[in-house]
């Protein structure tokens, strides 16, 4: 499932202002306004899941099972970042791939754990992250290829200024990095239907957002 389509006209584009704290407001619609986007961005990933016919219902030791699990986990970092981002970032075209990206992974999150419900599986499962890949992929610090640290996480938090913009940038860039790579690993091992189909559009949207995400990284480097 692809972010909802926006106009121009949607968001604020004029460059923001620090406040007093040295944070940049969001766009004249407010954080509030892009969490109800979130949310509906969720909703719809459940409703898609369940209009999904079911021929197959993998075990709890599955590639799609994990798949579903561990992507969640990665996406839901991805929204995390990217709230931050739509709050605080000081670039409008950064504020703007930040509501793309929150919108677009939340729906795939919901998509992601109809598949779980449906299957009769748990949103957790008892299997380590990232067991399902036959790769022999292992976790780095405790965590996913691609996700920030709990201190990189701070870092964004506390950022100001177009430094919001150039971590934001840098955390993502990766982060896309890590997910396809947990994508190919998915399509490489399932022949299910509906995680294939699901699959190869969260890789086409991440390679897109990777160029964007290149071309704003010059962007803010120029400040």
């Amino acid at each position: 499932m692809t972010a909802p389509a926006t106009t121009d006209s949607e968001y604020d584009d004029t460059p923001a202002v620090p406040d007093e704290d040295g944070r940049a407001p969001a766009s004249r619609y407010g954080v509030l306004a892009l969490a109800v986007m979130v949310v509906v961005g969720l909703l719809l990933g459940y409703a898609g899941g369940l209009l999904t016919p079911r021929l197959t219902r993998p075990g709890d030791a599955s590639v799609e099972a994990g798949f579903a699990r561990d992507m969640t986990t990665h996406h839901a970092q991805a929204v995390e970042m990217s709230l931050i981002a739509y709050r605080s970032a000081t670039l409008p075209e950064v504020r703007q791939i930040a509501v793309d990206i929150a919108t677009g992974q939340q729906g795939e999150i919901g998509a992601m754990q109809t598949w779980l419900r449906e299957w009769g599986l748990s949103p957790t499962g008892s299997q380590p992250a990232m067991s399902w890949m036959s790769d022999g992929a292992r976790l780095k610090d405790g965590l996913m290829p691609g996700m920030a640290t709990p201190q990189q996480m701070t870092a964004l938090r506390d950022a100001r200024g177009i430094e919001v913009d150039r971590q934001f940038l840098t955390l993502m860039y990766d982060h896309h990095l890590g997910g396809i790579h947990m994508i190919d690993a998915a399509l490489d091992e399932t022949d299910n239907a509906e995680v294939v189909r699901v699959a190869k559009t969260m890789k086409a949207t991440q390679q897109t957002e990777l160029n964007n995400l290149r071309q704003l990284q010059a962007q803010a480097a120029r400040g």
